[in-house]
């Protein structure tokens, strides 16, 4: 017999992800209560992913279930704020079993790591779908933005940017490589690493940030829009991974970097004064300082792989390269 809705809700989601004491009503009622500090301000993401346009078809239920919480998880870690909540909504073309209860450990098993209570959400029948909206909590007035970065100030990204996007490459067959390699990047692309304790840590010494999902040098441009100011970045500084290098080769390797998107590092200005505290960091990501502010707008880059066009990120409505995605 055919599994229900609300018995998929109670099987696989309920008592799921992180048990807070500010979670004052969960999973069970027409809406969630929780509780926020008087000192905290409140942080709000939401996004959606489709079967066939953010994942391929045919993905584990594990890897689907960590990308829709760590997509929102990674906007959180760029606001500064500290993950706490989050309600989901699923459409599912069958109730097929096996492949939900994978889901549900993949979202669950990041929600645990990061502390986060899943509250509620609902289901539907409908074409592969996850929407997730996350809540997190920033102390009063120190949420990072988009806006605030200077001319002079320097810009950083946060591991190895271009691998997810060399994944997905691989997974498409738009590109080969060796066993280890293959792996790597396809790992990187299937479960992304939100950097929420990096975000943290950057309050009160980054200028702006933003997270790495449409590409480097598109979101670098929607920084600077955001801070009316421009960017010149040197490709030779971009951070590679060897897994990277091995698939792509030199050129298209700061190609994916440059380009590609889903690979959810931060990346961030700061003034060159917060440089020795963000060399001397101990744990976490590398962070990599790839370029400068400057007056203006857009962002240039040095040194550039022929044929790149940096201003390409991926882009829902658009046609052209952002749609081999």
């Amino acid at each position: 017999m055919p599994v229900g809705e609300f018995e998929l809700i109670e099987r696989y989601f309920r008592d799921r992800g992180a048990r807070r004491a500010d979670v004052l009503l969960g999973v069970g009622d027409d809406a969630a209560i929780v509780r926020v500090p008087p000192d905290q301000e409140l942080v709000l993401a939401l996004d959606v992913i489709n079967g066939g346009i953010h994942f391929p078809d045919g993905s584990a239920g594990a890897a689907v279930g960590h990308r829709a919480l760590a997509v929102n998880l990674s906007d959180l870690a760029a606001m500064g704020a500290d993950p706490a909540w989050a309600l989901l909504g699923l459409s599912l073309p069958a109730a097929d079993e096996a492949w939900i209860a994978d889901f549900a450990d993949g979202f669950a098993g990041l929600a645990n790591r990061f502390g986060v209570a899943w509250v509620g959400g609902d289901t539907t029948r409908g074409p592969l779908s996850a929407s997730v909206m996350a809540a997190g909590l920033v102390p009063v007035a120190q949420a990072l933005r988009r806006a605030g970065a200077i001319p002079g100030d320097e810009v950083w990204v946060s591991g190895t940017p271009g691998d997810a996007a060399a994944g997905l490459a691989l997974l498409q067959g738009r590109i080969r490589s060796a066993a280890p390699a293959r792996a790597e990047l396809v790992r990187r692309f299937e479960y992304p690493e939100p950097r929420v304790g990096l975000g943290c840590s950057l309050r009160g010494i980054a200028s702006a940030c933003i997270d790495v999902s449409d590409g480097l040098a598109g979101d670098l441009g929607r920084l600077c829009a955001a801070s009316g100011v421009g960017a010149e970045l040197d490709a030779a500084r971009l951070p590679l991974s060897p897994a990277l290098l091995a698939a792509a080769g030199p050129d298209s390797a700061r190609v994916f970097a440059l380009t590609g998107g889903d690979d959810y590092e931060l990346l961030f200005t700061a003034p060159p004064v917060m440089r020795p505290r963000l060399e001397a960091r101990a744990g976490g990501p590398q962070l990599s300082r790839i370029g400068t502010i400057v007056t203006g707008a857009g962002v240039c880059v040095s040194g550039a792989p022929p044929g790149c066009e940096p201003g390409h990120g991926f882009d829902h409505f658009a046609r052209g390269p952002a749609d081999s995605r």
